[in-house]
């Protein structure tokens, strides 16, 4: 969904594919340690699914309510809270303290990481990996982003 070219629209599989395509050419990422999590980013009514395995992200596509089942976790913010990150990952070169998925975790009243069926030991990998999930969103700031 590009609207101009090196143009990535957000939310949509090409804009996800582009982070992973950033991470998994980048040394530091694998510098983090191995991260293996079945994620899911909910925005609005959509719902992403991006699978992480041991130095790489190995899968984006687009999923359904009916996945997060099937997922370790899922992100879920408003369409106006995504925009916010997206923008101020852009606008600092990463994510600043107030919008780091840890910070936006303690933060929201139900917390950003969710689990559809209440598991816990699974709902837990978000805290395990999430130095490597922030590094995974904050390439944002590397992608020419435009809003549905």
């Amino acid at each position: 969904m590009s609207s101009a070219a090196g143009t990535l629209v957000f939310p949509s599989v090409e804009w996800f594919q582009a982070l992973q395509q950033l991470v998994n050419v980048d040394p530091e990422f694998r510098r983090l340690g191995s991260i293996d999590a079945a994620m899911g980013v909910k925005v609005g009514s959509r719902v992403f699914v991006v699978v992480f395995e041991a130095f790489e992200c190995t899968e984006v596509s687009d999923g359904s309510q009916d996945d997060l089942d099937d997922l370790d976790f899922y992100l879920e913010l408003s369409e106006a809270d995504w925009r916010e990150l997206v923008e101020n990952t852009k606008a600092n070169g990463g994510a600043d303290r107030r919008h780091t998925l840890n910070t936006l975790d303690l933060t929201a009243n139900d917390g950003l990481a969710q689990n559809a069926t209440g598991d816990q030991l699974r709902g837990d990998i978000f805290f395990r990996v999430n130095e490597s999930l922030q590094y995974f969103f904050d390439q944002a700031a590397k992608l020419e982003t435009v809003f549905e």
